[in-house]
């Protein structure tokens, strides 16, 4: 059966039509997407500016993160996923309720303390409207204190129930705690900080995940980060004298074009074939 030219003309407009909604919709996606990855790189630079220190701090953690999903055999959307968890995991702690307590140079009393294990909910709280774009990220703030024995914060996960971007930052950012310090106390050796984990291990940590992070090769890659980091400094933040120190390296969220912009160019075209 043979088509009029105006039943030609009509499929050809209905097509055209749908291929500009389909056009204004990837846009407009795409231009969230990067207003997203602006707010991220927004809320790094607040860190940067309101504490320096935990910018320096986010950036370690991040670092050695990334070393153990990567040893993990993890997809590069995870570890993407894993970088975003690490660079944000203490944003709760610039909260104007918590500064002055994380920062003051005695050890924290009882009530402090109570008061510091508020942080990875007031961090996901500040997280909440990006979580459509990022909602592992969230997550995975709001439990990197959670225990594999189900003993940690805020709500007592256990196990594989605590999200696995959660479980490797807590791995990293606890080596980063042990090996540099806190206001009250200088940091210990790299060696005191693998025994540390290993008796963790299956207690506190992933059995797993720290079987990974103390492999012979893996923990070799581990000491050769923490020598290169150990020499950043804040963004702001003088330089110490007579250390060697270099300037932290900035991180952009740049913005990556997914999937539906390769979904929505092949419909175009199939429209389009269809249409001929």
């Amino acid at each position: 059966m043979r088509l009029s030219n105006t039943s030609l003309a009509a499929a050809s407009i209905t097509a055209a039509a749908g291929t500009a909604f389909l056009w204004r919709e990837l846009q407009a996606k795409q231009a969230a997407e990067r207003m997203a990855a602006a707010a991220l790189e927004s809320l790094l630079r607040a860190i940067d500016a309101n504490d320096p220190d935990t910018g320096v701090h986010v950036r370690r953690v991040a670092e050695y993160a990334l070393v153990l999903a990567d040893a993990a055999g993890l997809a590069s959307h995870a570890k993407r996923r894993i970088t975003r968890v690490a660079l944000f995991h203490d944003i709760g702690k610039i909260h104007e309720a918590l500064f002055d307590i994380i920062h003051d140079v005695k050890r924290l009393t009882p009530a402090e303390r109570r008061a510091v294990t508020t942080h990875p909910r007031r961090g996901a709280d500040v997280l909440q409207p990006l979580a459509g774009f990022y909602p592992d990220m969230q997550q995975g703030v709001l439990a990197h204190h959670e225990r594999w024995n189900g003993s940690g914060y805020p709500r007592g996960l256990k196990g594989r129930r605590i999200p696995l971007a959660a479980r490797i930052v807590a791995i990293a950012d606890t080596f980063d705690a042990i090996t540099h310090g806190r206001q009250y106390s200088d940091g210990r050796s790299v060696e005191e900080a693998r025994r540390i984990l290993l008796e963790g291990r299956g207690t506190l940590f992933d059995p797993h995940l720290i079987d990974v992070f103390l492999l012979p090769p893996v923990w070799e890659r581990v000491l050769a980060t923490y020598e290169r980091v150990s020499r950043w400094r804040g963004p702001i933040a003088a330089r110490r004298p007579g250390r060697r120190e270099t300037q932290v390296p900035d991180i952009m969220f740049r913005w990556r074009p997914g999937r539906s912009a390769a979904r929505a160019r092949h419909a175009s075209g199939h429209r389009h074939r269809a249409a001929h």
